[in-house]
């Protein structure tokens, strides 16, 4: 499921700063970057299943590795995990109305904090 017409598509910012405001929301980024690419996470466990809600992103300028890099993100998306072939993301899926609200919530807060030192 993606979570469009939030505004994230238009955000860049710097990656350090990006980091520390993700993981005050549960959004971590830990292994999962390459040196142009970053991907923040949130697992949710619910009895309907397991569910991650992602934001990605990718360098616009610097280096991910080395920490230095302005970030352009993209579209939020939430899926859900099926053991062994990881997260579907797809338009079929079926989300838990509480937790789309929870996710929504999560996105607007978070974009509201990046939106005072982003671009």
């Amino acid at each position: 499921m993606k979570f469009e017409n939030l505004g994230y598509e238009e955000i860049k910012a710097d990656l350090k700063r990006l980091d520390d405001v993700m993981a005050d929301y549960g959004l971590v980024r830990a292994e999962q970057w390459d040196y142009e690419r970053v991907s923040y996470d949130r697992k949710f466990e619910l009895k309907e299943g397991v569910f991650y809600l992602r934001v990605l992103g990718y360098a616009v300028e610097g280096d991910v590795g080395a920490n230095k890099a302005v970030i352009q993100l993209l579209t939020p998306l939430l899926g859900k995990h099926y053991y062994p072939h990881g997260v579907e993301y797809g338009e079929g899926e079926s989300f838990p109305k509480t937790l789309v609200s929870q996710c929504e919530k999560i996105l607007t807060e978070v974009k509201s904090v990046i939106d005072t030192f982003s671009n």
